[in-house]
C-alpha cells in the first residue's frame, strides 16, 4: 500500500495559511466587533506574522533538509515566544490584579521608552490585559492564541524531527 506525505513546501504554506486565517480573525474581532487588542495580543499577533512569513518563505523556498530544520527551529521559537506572552495573559486572566489600572498602549510604550524597559512594562500587562471580552468553546482569545501557538512548536518539532526535505 502506497503512504501519501505532503511535501514539506506543501507543509510550510499550509502553515501559513492557517497563521494568516488566524491574523485575519483577530482583524475581524477588532474591525467589526469592536474588540481592541491589549499590548500583549498585540505581541501575540506580532509572533503570528513573524511565524507566517517565515513559513510563507520557507515554503516558497522549498529547503532540502537543512533548510527546513532551520526554518522549522526558527518557527519554533517565534511559537514559544508567543507562547509565553499568551502564557502569561492566561494567567492574568484567571489571577486578575487587584488594581487593574488602564497603562500605555504598546506604541507609546515601544516609542517612549528602551526596547529594555519597555518589555518588562509589556508583560507586566495593562489593566485591559486580563480582561476577557470574548470567548468560544468556554476559552478566551489568550486561551486560543496559547493552544494555536502550542500547536504551531509541536508543527516545527515535527518538522524538525521529519526525515526528509523538499
Amino acid at each position: 500500500m502506497q503512504s501519501f506525505a505532503f511535501s514539506t513546501r506543501a507543509l510550510f504554506l499550509g502553515l501559513f495559511a492557517v497563521c494568516a486565517g488566524l491574523l485575519g480573525f483577530g482583524l475581524y474581532l477588532q474591525h467589526a466587533v469592536g474588540l481592541e487588542p491589549c499590548p500583549m495580543c498585540i505581541m501575540q499577533r506580532y509572533a503570528f506574522v513573524a511565524i507566517a512569513l517565515t513559513a510563507l518563505v520557507a515554503g516558497l523556498h522549498g529547503p532540502g533538509r537543512r533548510g527546513t530544520r532551520a526554518y522549522a527551529a526558527v518557527i519554533l521559537l517565534l511559537a514559544l515566544a508567543g507562547g509565553g506572552v499568551a502564557l502569561r495573559q492566561t494567567w492574568m486572566q484567571l489571577y486578575p490584579p487587584e488594581f487593574a489600572e488602564c497603562g500605555p498602549d504598546l506604541e507609546f510604550m515601544l516609542g517612549s521608552f528602551p526596547l529594555a524597559d519597555a518589555l518588562p512594562m509589556i508583560f507586566q500587562g495593562a489593566g485591559d490585559c486580563s480582561k476577557v471580552d470574548w470567548a468560544f468553546l468556554g476559552l478566551s482569545i489568550a486561551n486560543w492564541s496559547l493552544v494555536c501557538l502550542t500547536l504551531v512548536a509541536v508543527f516545527a518539532i515535527m518538522m524538525i524531527a521529519r526525515k526528509r526535505g523538499g
